[in-house]
Parts: C-alpha cells; structure tokens; sequence
C-alpha cells in the first residue's frame, strides 16, 4: 500500500470519527458507525489506530498539533515584539483557535468535539490533552505572569482556564452575537477576537 493510500484511509477514518463524536459524543458512537462513514472495514481502524481511544486522541492531534505550534509561535512573536504588552500575548492564544474554528475542512466539527470532552468528562482523554498539550498553557502562563506580576499564580490559572472557557463558546459562534448579515467570516472572527481580547485583558489586569 503507498505512502498516499495510507493517508488518504487514515485521513478519511478521522474525518469520519470526528463527525460522529460532533454528532454522537465518544460513547454514543461505534467503530462500527465510523468505518460505515469512513468506507473502510475493521481492519483498517486496527491498522492505524489500534483502538477507539486512540482513535479518539488523534482526532484531537491531528487539529491541536497545528493549533499548537501557531500559538507557540503567535507567542513567541509577541514576547519579542510587544515586550511588556498583554493584548498581544491573548492574541496568540485566542487568535489561532478562532481560525481552526472558522476551517471549512471540518473546523466547526472539531470544536463540536471539543465541547463533548467537557461534556462527557472523559479522564483519558483529559490526561492525554494535559500530557500533550499543557506545556503551551504552561508557557502562556508565564509570559502573562512577567506582564501582570501581581497576580498570584492560582488567580493566574483561574483566570486562563476563564479565558479558555470564553474561547470556546466564541469558537463554537453558540452566543447572542452572531454574523451580521454582509458581515464575512474573516471579519467577524476579527471581531470576535477582538472583543475577547478586550474582555480577557481587563480580566488579567483588575
């Protein structure tokens, strides 16, 4: 089987699973219902995946390995440029996850999942988001920990893990302020960063 077969199987399975875990939630959907989505048999879950629950973990890799290193980057660019500044440091945090949000190649799916992991609480899942992804809390915490000295760091923690919590109600576009109408995509996503940005940054700062 070619490099490309594997990836174009491989590909269409977690384009499958995270549609059905939108639709459905983790338990509430089967392998079953994945490979019929996916055109695929049993197998070649097994292949690549090896289980439902790392099925379940690379749906997530596959968006916030991307997500991740723009935010890594967006932060590093802030520091170096904004020195003293904590607008520009949200904005690396917020500004990447709202155009994940806004991909046309599955984007408002993914963040569907997303809302299913804080809905079903899933412990594995959680240690493996932690495991992988904490270090990019951990280094925006620090960047705005040098901007607002002030704040203890269990008041930091709360108010970050605040701000994720806005972040991704905004992404999910589930609040009263939807897009007007003549309104783009791009230009309301601007606007909504902007907002929570505003918000967050008052927030960091009182």
């Amino acid at each position: 089987m070619s490099s490309s077969a594997h990836f174009s199987t491989k590909d269409r399975i977690l384009g499958a699973a995270e549609e059905l875990f939108a639709q459905f939630g983790f338990a509430g959907t089967s392998l079953r219902q994945v490979t019929s989505r996916a055109d695929v048999n049993i197998a070649a879950v097994n292949y690549h995946f090896g289980s439902k629950e790392n099925l379940v973990n690379e749906v997530f890799r596959r968006r916030m390995d991307e997500m991740s290193e723009r935010r890594i980057a967006a932060l590093k660019a802030a520091v170096e440029q904004h020195p003293g500044e904590l607008e520009p440091i949200l904005a690396a945090f917020v500004e990447p996850a709202l155009a994940m949000a806004q991909d046309r190649h599955g984007g408002g799916a993914f963040v569907r999942v997303v809302a299913r992991a804080y809905a079903e609480k899933n412990d594995r899942l959680r240690k493996f988001l932690s495991d992988h992804y904490g270090h990019v809390l951990r280094e925006f915490a620090k960047a705005i920990a040098a901007v607002v000295p002030n704040l203890s760091k269990e008041e930091l923690y709360w108010r970050l893990d605040f701000l994720a919590g806005a972040l991704t109600y905004a992404m999910a576009d589930f609040g009263l302020i939807k897009r007007p109408s003549g309104v783009n995509e791009a230009a309301h996503r601007e606007r909504a960063a902007r907002e929570l940005i505003r918000f967050a940054a008052a927030g960091f700062k009182s």
